[in-house]
């Protein structure tokens, strides 16, 4: 399947995400901030990179914004998945660079969902 980067502060839906990836086959790197995310990214593209908002540090916006500055992740599919909600959120979100948007609370199967059609519309 595919090499899918985690990156949450939270653990509890770290591992959530990390589980429902997991068994659907996805390999799947879990880290807990954004700094983390762009180090994994540069050091394996992943396939497709899952993002919280708001973390310690570097938050998901700046390190996707790291992600497309990076001529070889340019192009990197990315999910936000974050509890910021309001309509101005999802907006800075995609003008950003998401690929899609998902807020938490969230659905396991809808993000495995969203996950499967971003590698599809990849490949």
């Amino acid at each position: 399947m595919a090499r899918i980067l985690v990156a949450d502060d939270d653990v509890d839906i770290r591992e959530l995400v990390e589980f429902k990836l997991s068994t659907l086959g996805h390999d799947v790197v879990a880290v807990a901030d954004g700094a983390a995310a762009i180090d994994a990214c540069q050091a394996s593209r992943p396939d497709l990179a899952v993002l919280d908002v708001m973390m310690p540090g570097v938050s998901g916006l700046d390190a996707i914004r790291a992600i497309r500055s990076d001529p070889g992740l340019a192009d990197l599919p990315v999910i936000l998945l974050t509890a910021r909600a309001q309509e101005s959120d999802v907006e800075t979100g995609f003008d950003s660079g998401a690929d899609d948007y998902i807020t938490k609370p969230f659905s396991p199967r809808e993000l495995a969902s969203r996950v499967q059609a971003l590698l599809t519309r990849a490949r």
